[in-house]
C-alpha cells in the first residue's frame, strides 16, 4: 500500500483558494442526437401533453409533435436538403417553430436562428453569411412585413416557381415557406404569394412514416452541428455561434435537472425562441423531462402571461427582469390566481435583487432559479437550484453546472485570481461552441488553446462556489483611476422606494475621464427628483460612485431579447451632454 504525506499546515499554509470550480459528473451526458432522444421521450409517454400554443388554438402530445415533426422532416427531404445543408426560421414563437427545431434536428439540418427585428440589411447578411438553402419566416407581425422585405431584396421571385427561387442578393436561397397558420383564409394575411411556399402545403409534402427519415436520422452524430445563432454584437457584424446536438441537448436537461422538472410540469414560455432562453432554457429543458411547453402568444404581452398561467395551470415560468417587472406592475396583476406557479428561470441580463424578491413574494416562485450563460456556450454555464438558500438565489448566478469547469482569471495576465477577487468569467467542457460559422479567427479570439471560452464577463467566486457577474469588461468605468462596476450601483439604488429600473454607465469626462450616469424608470405614480436620488446615495456610497448624471426615462433601449443596449445610452448622453471621448496618451 502506498501512503503520501501531507505537508505541515503549520509550517507551510495553504494559498488562497483559487476562483476555478468544477461541476459535478455523476450524471452522464446524453450522448444521443435531439431527434433520438425525443423520439425515445414520445414512445415513453405518448399521450402526454407536450406543447400548448395558446394564441393559435394549438394542443399536441407527445406523440403527435413527433408525428408532425416527422413528416415536417419527410417534406424538408423532399424539397432535395440534405444533412448540414442551412435552413433559417425568421418567426415569433408559435408551433411551426418547435417543428421546425425538431424536424431539422430528425435529418441533421442545421437550423438558423434569425431574429425577428432585423431588417433587410441584416436578414441579407445572415442568410448569405451562412448560405442558407431555405427560409421559413412569419408573414407580417404588427408593424414588420417580413416578405415585403424579401421581395424588397429579391423582386426576382415573382416570375419564378416555389423550391427554385434565384436572386441576385440573395443567391444561395432556393425556398421560401410563409407560416400561413395552416388556413386556407392565411389567417388574412392574403391569399396568394407568387413563388412562396405555404408552410401547411409544405407540410403537407411530407408522410410520417418515410423511410428516409430514419435512415439519414441512422447517420448522423451528437457531435454534428445543429443550430446556428447570430450574437448581436454591439461593434461589427454579428457572428453565427454554431452548436450541436450534445451542446443543446445536455445544457436543456441540466437546466431542468436545476428546475426539478417532472412530467408533471407545465412551463410558461414568453421568452423569444429564436434566442437560446426559449430554445434550450424553454423547450430543450421540457422536452429532457417530458414537461408541457406552453406559449401565452407570440410576441411578449404582460397580461397573456398573467392569463396563460392562471388558465394552463402552469407550474414554471421564465423571463428577463424586464417581463417580470411588467408583470408585477401589471394594473391587472392582483386578478390573477398564480398559485400553481413553483420555479423558473430569471435571466438574459443581470437580475436586480429587489426585483427577484417581489417574483418570490409576489408570484409564489419560491422555487425560481437564476441561470447565466452566452450563447456560446449554448448558453448556460452557472446556475442556482430550487434549494439554493434564498440569499445565494438574490445576489449571485449560482454555481457552475455539471460536466463544465469554470475559472476567474486576470484578464491582463490570464492568472486564475483568489476567491472574492473580480476577474474575467471563463469556461471549458461540452457546452462550449462548435466555433463561429466561416470565421476561424474570431472563433479563436473568443475560445483558447486550452478550450477555455473568454465571456468577457467580469465575476467573482466567493468560498462556496458561487458566482456572481459584476459587469462586463467594457461596462466597467474608470473615473480619477478608480474602477468603479455600475452592477454595483445599480443594486444600491434598486433599493429606492420609487425606483422600478435603473441602468448606470460611464460618459466621457475632461477631468476625471469618465463620470457616471443613472437612467431611471420611477415606479408607477412616483416623481422622485435628481436631488431625492443623490440624497439617498449621501452617506451610503463612496462619493466617487454617486452619479453626476442623473435622466428620469421611460424605457431602456433593448434588444428583443431583452438585453440592454448600454453603448445606446452612452451615446445619446455624449449627443444630449455635447461631450466627446477622453483623450487619452
Amino acid at each position: 500500500m502506498t501512503t503520501t504525506h501531507a505537508p505541515n499546515a503549520a509550517s507551510h499554509p495553504a494559498p488562497p483558494a483559487e476562483s476555478y470550480a468544477r461541476g459535478a459528473t455523476a450524471t452522464p451526458l446524453i450522448e444521443q442526437t435531439l431527434g433520438a432522444f425525443f423520439a425515445a421521450m414520445a414512445a415513453r409517454q405518448p399521450e402526454r401533453e407536450a406543447l400548448v400554443s395558446r394564441h393559435q388554438g394549438l394542443r399536441y402530445t407527445y406523440a403527435q409533435l413527433q408525428a408532425e415533426a416527422r413528416r415536417l422532416a419527410s417534406a424538408l427531404l423532399r424539397q432535395g436538403l440534405v444533412p448540414g445543408d442551412r435552413v433559417g426560421i425568421w418567426s415569433h414563437n408559435n408551433a411551426e417553430w418547435v417543428l421546425m427545431q425538431l424536424a431539422t434536428a430528425q435529418v441533421g439540418l442545421v437550423l438558423v436562428n434569425i431574429n425577428p427585428a432585423y431588417r433587410t440589411s441584416e436578414v441579407e447578411y445572415a442568410l448569405n453569411k451562412v448560405g442558407c438553402k431555405l427560409l421559413v419566416t412569419m408573414a407580417r407581425f404588427k408593424t414588420s412585413d417580413y416578405l415585403g422585405m424579401l421581395r424588397e431584396l429579391a423582386p426576382e421571385w415573382t416570375g419564378q416557381q416555389p423550391g427554385k427561387l434565384g436572386a441576385m442578393k440573395l443567391p444561395l436561397l432556393r425556398t421560401v415557406v410563409w407560416i400561413d397558420g395552416g388556413t386556407d383564409a392565411a389567417g388574412g394575411q392574403g391569399a396568394e404569394e407568387p413563388g412562396l411556399l405555404r408552410f401547411s402545403e409544405l407540410i403537407a409534402r411530407g408522410d410520417a412514416a418515410d423511410p428516409r427519415v430514419d435512415a439519414v436520422a441512422a447517420g448522423l452524430a451528437a457531435t454534428d452541428p445543429i443550430n446556428i445563432q447570430f450574437t448581436s454584437g454591439t461593434t461589427g457584424f454579428p457572428k453565427g455561434a454554431t452548436l450541436t446536438h450534445r451542446n443543446i441537448l445536455n445544457n436543456g436537461f441540466f437546466i431542468g435537472e436545476c428546475m426539478q422538472l417532472t412530467p408533471a410540469d407545465r412551463l410558461c414560455i414568453p421568452v423569444p425562441l429564436y434566442h437560446c432562453f426559449g430554445m434550450v432554457l424553454g423547450n430543450l429543458a421540457c422536452f429532457t423531462h417530458g414537461s408541457t411547453i406552453v406559449y401565452p402568444n407570440d410576441g411578449f404581452d404582460p397580461l397573456s402571461v398573467l392569463q396563460t398561467v392562471q388558465d394552463e395551470k402552469c407550474t414554471g415560468l421564465h423571463g428577463v427582469p424586464t417581463m417580470f417587472i411588467a408583470e408585477l406592475d401589471h394594473p391587472r396583476f392582483k386578478e390573477f390566481d398564480l398559485s400553481t406557479l413553483r420555479t423558473g428561470i430569471m435571466a438574459g441580463s443581470p437580475c436586480p435583487t429587489e426585483v427577484m424578491k417581489r417574483v418570490v413574494e409576489q408570484m409564489n416562485l419560491r422555487e425560481i432559479t437564476i441561470a447565466y450563460g452566452m450563447t456560446e456556450t449554448s448558453p448556460v454555464s452557472c446556475q442556482s437550484s430550487t434549494d439554493t438558500p434564498l440569499e445565494k438565489r438574490v445576489s449571485t448566478v449560482g454555481q457552475v453546472q455539471p460536466h463544465l469547469e469554470i475559472k476567474i482569471i486576470d484578464p491582463e495576465t490570464g492568472a486564475v485570481v483568489a476567491r472574492g477577487q473580480r476577474g474575467e468569467f471563463c469556461t471549458r467542457g461540452y457546452s462550449v461552441m462548435h466555433g463561429y460559422w466561416g470565421d476561424e479567427e474570431k472563433t479563436r479570439e473568443a475560445i483558447d488553446a486550452e478550450g477555455w471560452m473568454h465571456t468577457g464577463d467580469l465575476a467573482t467566486m466567493d468560498d462556496a462556489g458561487y458566482v456572481n457577474i459584476v459587469g462586463r469588461i467594457k461596462d466597467m468605468v474608470i473615473r480619477g483611476g478608480e474602477n468603479i462596476y455600475p452592477r454595483e450601483i445599480e443594486e444600491f439604488l434598486y433599493r429606492h422606494p420609487q425606483v422600478q429600473d435603473v441602468q448606470v454607465v460611464g460618459v466621457p469626462d475632461e477631468k476625471y475621464g469618465e463620470e457616471l450616469c443613472a437612467w431611471i424608470i420611477a415606479k408607477p405614480g412616483t416623481k422622485p427628483t435628481e436631488d431625492d436620488i443623490r440624497a439617498f446615495c449621501k452617506g451610503q456610497i463612496a462619493h466617487y460612485k454617486v452619479p453626476r448624471y442623473i435622466r428620469f426615462v421611460a424605457s431602456f433601449p433593448m434588444t428583443v431579447t431583452g438585453k440592454i443596449q448600454k453603448f445606446k445610452i452612452r451615446d445619446e448622453m455624449k449627443d444630449q451632454l455635447g461631450l466627446s471621448e477622453a483623450k487619452t496618451a
